[in-house]
């Protein structure tokens, strides 16, 4: 049997259990601060995409555990006649649900919000030293039909 999972989105609140799990992973670790107090950037960053409409933090709880986040930015395009996407970002779950379908579900109701809103594309990226993700997101239906490229700043 699938465990009931509520999605909501993300209050204020909710920053200490998410940069708890964004930080909790090989590449979190180096590139995340979970300190208490938590550094202002986060707060910042919160409050920006708590007011942005096109963009909505998503907490999965059981009961009242967090157990997973994922950032959705929904955008507006003039290519593919006008339409518009959703890009999941930021995804991650507990390390003591990892490999219990979690993930699975965050991306299926990430998915469904998208139709919801009329978004014609889902798009993701994963770091290319997650071979795992790749896995699961491929194991999803999501396929590698670009090539990503960034500059850090």
């Amino acid at each position: 049997m699938k465990e009931h999972i509520m999605f909501r989105m993300a209050g204020k609140e909710d920053l200490d259990a998410i940069v708890k799990m964004l930080a909790d992973d090989v590449l979190g670790k180096v590139r995340e601060q979970y300190t208490n107090p938590l550094p202002e950037g986060y707060l910042k960053a919160f409050q920006a995409i708590d007011a942005d409409p096109n963009n909505e933090l998503v907490v999965a709880c059981r009961e009242n555990d967090i157990i997973g986040v994922m950032q959705i930015t929904f955008t507006p395009y003039l290519t593919h006649q006008g339409s518009w996407r959703a890009t999941i970002e930021g995804v991650r779950t507990s390390s003591s649900v990892r490999g219990q379908g979690v993930g699975t579900q965050m991306i299926n109701w990430a998915i469904e919000r998208a139709k919801e809103l009329g978004c014609s594309l889902v798009q993701l990226t994963t770091d290319k030293q997650r071979d795992d993700a790749l896995r699961f997101y491929q194991k999803l239906g999501f396929n590698a039909t670009h090539e990503g490229m960034k500059i850090k700043l």
